[in-house]
Parts: structure tokens; C-alpha cells; sequence
């Protein structure tokens, strides 16, 4: 929602999980909220290119651990950039703590940044977000 919100009525955002649980949330929070430059769908990553070099962003918000494949989501990811786009994953930080997923399925900075130059991506910044979670954005290039 606050994507959508970002880019305006011109711009527009994708969303897409595989549960519809959480499509059909969002769906009827935009319409709640009057938002109509969102389209959710379900799907899996692995199997989702939404566009070809249409995108601006593509966004991880907490979930590059969860993926059976990571390396096709990000070459999925690849395809959907503008030659000029940018690559964000925000994730939890490999550290012990009483939140998030379990400490073994998750990726720390080093793993996660290998993992997303292993599919061509360029890393342009590691940083903290919050606590809990680190971001990091890359280009194509």
C-alpha cells in the first residue's frame, strides 16, 4: 500500500504470494482505500515474471529466505528490471532473537549479497534496517 501510494496515479505496483488469503487482504484494503494503481496476484516466484525490463523496483520485504529457489526469483527479478532498476531485499539479520523465522533458514548480509551477485546483480549498499533487519540494494549492472 505505501508503494502504491509512492508512485502515484500514473505509476504502478505488482504484488504477488502464494497464499490468497493475503491477495484477497490486499486487495480489499485498496479497495477500502481507494488505491487503483495496485494489481496483486498469486503466484510463486519461482514462476512469476510479471513484466519484461518494466519495473523500476523490485522489492523483497522479509521474504528471500522463504523461497524454495532464491537464485530463480532473483534471475525472475533480473528480467523484470529497467536496465536502470533497482534490486532492494530487506531480510532478518542471521542473529539469535526472539522474532522471526528460525536462525538456520535465514541468510546473513554475506549470503544474501553472494547470492544476488550470483545471479548478475551489482551490490551499491548493505545497510541496517531497524533492529531486526538488514536491506540491501543492487543493480543490474
Amino acid at each position: 500500500m505505501p508503494a502504491a501510494r509512492i508512485v502515484g496515479e500514473t505509476g504502478k505496483v505488482y504484488a504477488f504470494d502464494e497464499d490468497p488469503d493475503a491477495i484477497d487482504r490486499l486487495k480489499r484494503k485498496a479497495t477500502i482505500e481507494d488505491i487503483k494503481n495496485l494489481e496483486a496476484k498469486i503466484g510463486k516466484a519461482e514462476d512469476t515474471v510479471l513484466c519484461e525490463e518494466c519495473a523500476d523496483i523490485v522489492f523483497f520485504g522479509i521474504v528471500l529466505h522463504d523461497f524454495e529457489d532464491p537464485t530463480r526469483v532473483l534471475e525472475n527479478s533480473k528480467r523484470m528490471l529497467k536496465a536502470t532498476g533497482r534490486l532492494v531485499n530487506v531480510d532478518w539479520k542471521k542473529t539469535s532473537m526472539e522474532v522471526g523465522p528460525p536462525l538456520q533458514i535465514r541468510f546473513s548480509e554475506e549470503e544474501a549479497a553472494r547470492l544476488i551477485e550470483s545471479v548478475g546483480f551489482k551490490i551499491q549498499a548493505i545497510t541496517e534496517s531497524a533492529p531486526y533487519h538488514y536491506m540491501i540494494i543492487a543493480t543490474k549492472h
